[in-house]
């Protein structure tokens, strides 16, 4: 991509986007041992002007758990989880209080949805979701989205709100996924390290990056939460939605950015974006096991578009149900993609390496030709 076309193209996005996902975690709004409120004060600022410029903005906000912490001082101990799931559920109020007055002093109204990925494996409760946040919006209120974890206790050790405001951008069709970090951008070399280092203005191939090797080590590609910040990039990308990643902390940054000012890093969006309802297939599911397959079975399915048939597997681990999301894997244990699969664990395991032809002599009956159709499965999945 010449650098005229992604500026031009940057340009044209933030200026021209209705539907905006904005993220913001902790470490943008700590501040001593709680939240800072001049950060709140000035990211609602910055959001409501861009309501009142006629975006949409759905904000995801952290910030629960260090606003209970404040409160709860020398009785908090951040080391046992009980007392970081009332830390949340005592410092949830707190944070919406905090939005809640920052938005009425311009004009706006705070609404406050909390979620667990439960909420978005379920298909009615997605949809449902998604008629309350275009209501909020019809509304002219700002949703303020946070992971219910008080009592989600997966969500609490393992999730993080990358991952959900990624999943966001899907929910609500946006067409720029902005994600506030603590630093100015994506880093090429730890800033730590190299104090001349300067953020990257753009990531060309977002899908070409090998996020492990470059986020891993602290001499690449920043450090703390980047990953999950790449990660959920590379997802909103195969939908065809770029991400800009932009200080947080930086007063201003905001407003700047969506007035065309070169702040941040800018991740284009894919070129060839993947169906909405795939996306929602493959990311608001967790696999559930995985089917090793051979490099004929990989060959067919990247070069060719096919479905993956039992006679490509070589291996099944894991216990799944018919319906549930399996991982594809080579046999070198590359990811090759996610999908749904037609047949339970046991039954796979049975009909592994097989034709289609003998799937009922083997099983009594054949419901599905394929493992895994094409329809259901999306490879190259960022998981």
């Amino acid at each position: 991509m010449a650098e005229c076309d992604w500026r031009e193209r940057r340009r044209h996005v933030l200026s021209q986007a209705r539907r905006v996902v904005i993220k913001v975690g902790s470490a943008v709004l700590a501040g001593g041992a709680g939240v800072d409120a001049a950060v709140v004060a000035g990211l609602s600022e910055q959001i409501a002007g861009l309501a009142a410029a006629g975006r949409k903005v759905l904000l995801v906000s952290s910030g629960a758990v260090a606003a209970g912490r404040e409160v709860l001082g020398d009785r908090y101990d951040r080391t046992l989880l009980p007392h970081r799931q009332a830390a949340s559920a005592i410092g949830q109020s707190r944070l919406m209080h905090a939005y809640d007055q920052e938005f009425a002093r311009h004009g706006r109204i705070a609404a406050q949805v909390l979620l667990t990925r439960d909420d978005l494996d379920n298909r009615e409760r997605y949809l449902n979701l998604r008629n309350t946040l275009a209501t909020l919006f019809d509304l002219g209120a700002v949703p303020v989205i946070n992971e219910n974890d008080s009592v989600a206790v997966s969500e609490l050790v393992y999730g993080d709100n990358d991952c959900l405001g990624g999943l966001l951008v899907g929910a609500i069709g946006a067409e720029i996924f902005v994600n506030l970090t603590s630093a100015r951008g994506v880093f090429a070399e730890n800033p730590d390290e190299h104090p001349d280092a300067v953020p990257m203005e753009v990531i060309e191939d977002i899908a070409g990056l090998d996020l492990d090797a470059m986020c891993g080590a602290k001499t690449t590609l920043g450090t703390g939460g980047m990953y999950s910040k790449l990660l959920a990039a590379r997802r909103v990308a195969q939908l065809g939605v770029p991400t800009l990643i932009l200080a947080g902390r930086d007063p201003g940054a905001l407003t700047r950015a969506f007035a065309g000012e070169a702040v941040g890093t800018f991740v284009p969006a894919g070129c060839k974006p993947i169906p909405r309802r795939k996306f929602w297939l493959a990311y608001h599911h967790e696999p559930q096991g995985t089917l090793v397959v051979d490099d004929g079975a990989v060959k067919a399915l990247r070069d060719k578009g096919k479905s993956l048939l039992p006679a490509g597997i070589v291996d099944v681990a894991g216990d799944f149900a018919v319906g549930s999301m399996v991982r594809v894997a080579s046999v070198a244990g590359e990811h090759i993609g996610v999908g749904l699969s037609n047949y339970d664990a046991a039954d796979m395991r049975k009909i592994m390496g097989l034709k289609s032809s003998r799937i009922a002599q083997v099983l009594g009956e054949a419901t599905y030709a394929e493992a895994v159709h094409r329809d259901n499965l999306l490879l190259d999945a960022a998981i």
